[in-house]
């Protein structure tokens, strides 16, 4: 398996399959072609014998001169458990560290439990919301009426 930044090429295939990864849950919203175009040094894709098997788009902050964020990530479901999202992330540590960034952050939905563990395994720390759903703390309204998230960062 090979880890590598994103291409532009690289977008048909992902999108065409990230719903199905999410176990039919509309996720291709989430997923804009920009990331493959315009933070392709800062998105990453993990390849398997010329297959796109996992994902991860993220940006360095442009308002914040230290921080660096992860939009989203994802893995195909029968590659899961084999490190492949942990070696993203690293990865993308390691190149928002090299552009002098010294946090990063991201947010995930209160009911992704998995999501949540992850972050937490890979030392993301949880920040204070103003709300609590299902004993975590979350940002009410986040991305809109009804959107909690709960909101991570890491310092590198």
């Amino acid at each position: 398996m090979e880890i590598r930044d994103a291409q532009p090429e690289d977008y048909e295939s992902l999108i065409a399959q990230v719903d199905e990864w999410w176990g039919g849950r509309r996720m291709r919203s989430m997923l804009p072609r920009l990331f493959f175009e315009h933070f392709a040094d800062t998105s990453l894709v993990a390849v398997d014998s010329g297959r796109v098997i996992g994902f991860l788009c993220g940006f360095l902050s442009q308002s914040k001169a230290n921080e660096s964020y992860i939009h989203f990530v994802g893995v195909d479901p029968m590659y899961r458990g084999r490190g492949i999202g942990r070696r993203l992330y690293e990865r993308f540590l390691a190149v928002a560290e090299r552009h002098g960034r010294d946090t990063i952050r991201c947010v995930t939905s209160p009911v992704n439990k998995a999501s949540i563990a992850f972050h937490t395994r890979m030392g993301f720390e949880i920040e204070r919301g103003n709300g609590v759903v299902d004993g975590v703390q979350v940002d009410k309204d986040h991305d809109g009426p009804g959107e909690d998230r709960v909101l991570f960062a890491k310092k590198i």
